[in-house]
């Protein structure tokens, strides 16, 4: 066995340990809790815009992107923009590399503010970027975006608007049929679910009403998707518990 793939082999065996890994699980736990109530995710910024993520999540994305070579991702929820322009920049890297030919970021959001909107139209990666200002579930944006969709060969889907169980399960419905095989549907904030009572008291969704169990609904009729285990197993701290849905077919 070569080097290679004696590391791969190596790194299999550590991450497949980790489930049986009590004291590891139990300061997973420890570490997400506490880092939700301090807001963690809201420090972090990529090429000079905000995004709201876990870095773990960020660095997922990254490998997913890379190994899938997607030439469009479509995105829900907007916000400041840094998801935009981390999926912009992974996908100028691959046209750098040569592995695409001219990569597209789609994002909608019911409200794009002003401030939001000029930064990342006026960010140097913003001419790979097209932003859509409404219902990510309207049956208008649904056909809107499914006529964008037709331009890109191996398309990837990020869900990250309305959390409510309704809503992600609308999306799912609407968009995660645009996925390439081999793609995947990401779905984040489905660790609403894992997280304490009350949490997010002040939203629409908690325990029993989030993207999670919208995932499980989605799943229970559609066998077009598998939850990557692996993935969510080797990062440990994730918003997207079960929520890196690869599609195999």
């Amino acid at each position: 066995m070569n080097p290679s793939d004696q590391f791969i082999k190596e790194r299999k065996q550590r991450i497949n340990s980790y489930a049986e890994n009590s004291q590891l699980q139990s300061s997973t736990e420890n570490f997400r809790n506490t880092t939700i109530d301090s807001m963690y995710s809201y420090n972090f910024e990529w090429c000079g815009r905000p995004i709201i993520q876990y870095p773990q999540d960020m660095v997922a994305l990254q490998e997913i992107i890379w190994e899938v070579k997607p030439d469009m991702i479509i995105e829900t929820g907007i916000a400041h923009g840094g998801s935009l322009i981390f999926s912009a920049s992974m996908l100028a890297i691959l046209e750098a590399c040569g592995e695409i030919e001219s990569g597209q970021v789609l994002g909608i959001d019911i409200d794009i503010r002003d401030h939001n909107k000029q930064a990342i139209e006026t960010h140097p990666l913003s001419k790979k970027i097209t932003m859509y200002e409404g219902s990510s579930i309207a049956p208008e944006m649904v056909d809107k975006v499914k006529t964008f969709a037709k331009h890109g060969k191996k398309i990837l889907v990020c869900l990250d608007s309305n959390h409510t169980h309704e809503h992600v399960l609308q999306e799912l419905k609407a968009y995660a049929p645009l996925v390439s095989k081999g793609s995947y549907c990401v779905v984040f904030d489905t660790i609403v679910e894992d997280l304490p009572e009350n949490t997010f008291s002040d939203r629409p969704w908690g325990i029993g009403d989030n993207p999670k169990t919208a995932v499980f609904e989605y799943l229970q009729d559609n066998d077009n998707f598998e939850i990557d285990t692996i993935l969510e197993q080797k990062l440990l701290i994730t918003v997207a518990p079960s929520g890196y849905l690869r599609k195999v077919k």
